[in-house]
């Protein structure tokens, strides 16, 4: 069917779904899988919408090349319009042009380095001033802000980089020392042993993947055999609950952790949504922000296509800019200044095992993906709730 003409009962509408499965992070990609996988189930289950939601699944397995081949063929052999996916800021800049140039939408579910904002891209991950500035605020009121950054060395990195800098080193904080590491190194010795040589008090991990699953459990060697070690402050924008499963609890004991989403959130909405995810993967299953965002991006989609009556892109993303849901996040809505998602920031500390949630924001955070107008001092704990 066209996806300009109207919808008739029950029409099909492909969806593209790009997350990777496989390769250096496919913890986290299975987790974003079972996310969207879990939506579509019950938008197809809901009697009230006139349509089923079709996912037609593709597995990158971390290769940009092959994020651009499967994309490519979503776009011009299955004929989607919608495409859900990408974990890397580097995934997502490869497909960009393709997805601009057949007027697609990208609904983009991770959290990301800002300073990007295309009409044809719904971005439901957090912006720097969500999840970066509130974490970097705590430090600066908490502990002195002397920091070591350790990352993997992409765009993602980098940015994370170069916005930590600007927020610190104004308010009489440093970044001693930035560590890049390639995408999938798991050799992490000599990066321990520069830590060490460097003594800062705060490590800043902004890794993913293999390469983050091996430094935290050489960093928990390390502590072991040199106590000192564990009074330094281990912060990570990237870590999340099924990477604690696998990477093991007592090597991330005290880590803190900014996003905005934790499974402690307690609320009707969070809770019935962990439900639903166990029960259809497994009691022991462990989803993340991103699962969250991913299953938001379905939600999303579906209630714009019903509210603008087609799969047609412009139709349903202005209907998307006008919606608001209660999610288990809170209350979000996209920004219609720049497609982006208002978010509560949390901090989480990890202790036994679990990332408990031990601040939040006392509102929902409008998206500022340029940093254009944002104040650090008024996003750290005193304006929010414990």
């Amino acid at each position: 069917m066209s996806a300009t003409q109207p919808l008739l009962p029950k029409s099909i509408i492909p969806v593209g779904i790009l997350y990777s499965v496989s390769g250096d992070y496919a913890v986290i990609g299975r987790e974003m899988l079972n996310g969207i996988l879990l939506a579509i189930e019950e938008i197809n289950a809901n009697p009230t919408y006139g349509f089923t939601l079709a996912p037609v699944v593709r597995d990158p397995r971390g290769s940009l090349d092959h994020y651009y081949e499967y994309c490519h063929d979503l776009l011009y052999r299955h004929g989607v319009r919608h495409v859900i996916g990408c974990y890397t800021s580097a995934a997502r800049k490869t497909i960009l042009p393709l997805i601009e140039g057949a007027n697609a939408l990208l609904w983009h579910s991770a959290r990301y380095e800002g300073f990007e904002s295309s009409n044809n891209v719904i971005y439901l991950g957090a912006t720097p001033n969500q999840h970066v500035l509130p974490l970097l605020s705590w430090l600066l009121q908490q502990r002195e802000a002397e920091i070591y950054h350790v990352g993997s060395n992409y765009v993602w990195s980098w940015e994370m980089d170069r916005i930590t800098r600007e927020a610190v080193i104004p308010a009489g904080g440093s970044v001693i020392q930035s560590k890049l590491l390639p995408l999938g190194e798991e050799n992490v010795d000599e990066l321990i042993a520069d830590i060490i040589a460097c003594r800062p008090k705060v490590i800043l991990n902004t890794m993913v993947g293999k390469s983050a699953y091996s430094f935290y459990r050489a960093w928990h060697r390390a502590c072991q055999q040199q106590p000192w070690l564990q009074d330094l402050l281990k912060m990570s924008l990237t870590l999340c609950e099924p990477e604690v499963q696998l990477i093991g609890a007592e090597a991330l004991e005290g880590y803190l952790v900014s996003a905005s989403w934790f499974q402690s959130i307690d609320s009707p909405a969070n809770r019935h949504f962990l439900s639903s995810y166990r029960q259809r993967f497994g009691e022991h299953a462990s989803p993340s922000v991103d699962s969250l965002s991913a299953w938001l991006a379905g939600h999303l989609l579906a209630r714009a296509i019903a509210r603008h009556g087609n799969a047609e892109v412009d139709g349903v993303r202005n209907a998307a800019l006008l919606d608001e849901m209660d999610s288990p996040a809170g209350q979000i809505r996209l920004d219609a200044d720049n497609n982006h998602c208002w978010l509560t920031p949390h901090l989480a500390r990890c202790h036994n095992g679990r990332l408990e949630s031990f601040w939040q924001a006392d509102e929902a955070v409008k998206p500022d993906p340029w940093l254009a107008w944002v104040d650090l001092g008024s996003l750290g704990p005193q304006g929010g709730s414990a």
